[in-house]
């Protein structure tokens, strides 16, 4: 039986082809929201969506929009059945009530859970949004990934960011750490995006959304060190344009290195951080 860490735990590509977990030392990771298992035909299958997770061969996943409602109906209680048909662990990040259940992000791994922290990114009249983080041991690798779902206005983006910055800004640059999300930001020269490549470098972007015609990157996948996420792509299946409104982003992440393209890319220095503290009135 999978394992799920509950609250109260503390210490444009085309498709992408499944792959087995640690090959060349690379950890295959992915951002997808699963739009509470309903997909483009308006039809709610969490059997479609294991399917789908199943085709991607990850072992790190982020999961946003999960409805984990209790009740006897086959959509309920949606990361435990998504757990067990991946044979993968999960890691609950749930911050909203609904339908007397719990709704939001979520980690499925496959590595070794060290610790579990729950951010709250809510912001008074907006609906409840957190971040997900968890360390994880990863062939020996204190490894860090933080999933996450923002609002949908860019005053509220702005804020959620800014915290977000102020988390990973206390992590050694050089420390492995993912951030994966529904960033729902529109605009690729947003702010946000702007403070967040700051921080991690500007990976590829590709387009997620909407799942049967994608035309916006609202997905994303940045990783620690700088160069390390070596591949991005939106899979692209006829299973997964149908099993949600969003496609899932898979990444490619090898933990410690750096392509030499970035070697001399700008660090998180002091002059980064000043900045991003000015312009978040951190």
């Amino acid at each position: 039986m999978q394992r799920k860490h509950d609250a109260a735990e503390a210490p444009d590509s085309g498709q992408c082809d499944a792959r087995d977990p640690g090959r060349n030392g690379a950890v295959r990771l992915a951002s997808y929201n699963i739009h509470r298992c309903v997909g483009s035909d308006g039809r709610c299958d969490p059997g479609r969506v294991a399917d789908v997770l199943g085709e991607l061969g990850c072992d790190l996943i982020g999961l946003q929009e999960v409805d984990n409602s209790p009740g006897p109906a086959p959509t309920s209680l949606q990361l435990e059945y998504l757990a067990a048909r991946t044979g993968m662990d999960a890691v609950a990040g749930l911050r909203v009530v609904r339908h007397m259940g719990h709704y939001g992000n979520a980690l499925l791994t496959r590595h070794r859970v060290l610790t579990v922290r729950r951010h709250d990114l809510s912001l008074s009249r907006y609906e409840p949004r957190g971040a997900l983080d968890v360390e994880l041991d990863v062939e020996g690798i204190t490894t860090r990934v933080v999933v996450t779902h923002l609002g949908l206005l860019p005053g509220e983006r702005r804020q959620q960011i800014g915290k977000i910055v102020a988390m990973v800004r206390e992590a050694s640059e050089h420390e492995p750490l993912a951030l994966l999300g529904d960033i729902n930001e529109w605009l690729p020269v947003g702010r946000p995006l702007r403070w967040i490549h700051a921080l991690f470098g500007r990976p590829p972007s590709v387009r997620s959304f909407p799942s049967m015609f994608p035309v916006l990157s609202l997905d994303r996948i940045w990783t620690r060190p700088r160069g390390s996420l070596h591949s991005v792509a939106a899979h692209r299946s006829r299973l997964a344009r149908k099993a949600s409104d969003h496609l899932p982003v898979v990444g490619e992440w090898r933990i410690g290195s750096r392509s030499r393209s970035n070697l001399d890319a700008p660090s998180d220095n002091d002059f980064v951080h000043a900045r991003l503290r000015k312009q978040l009135d951190l």
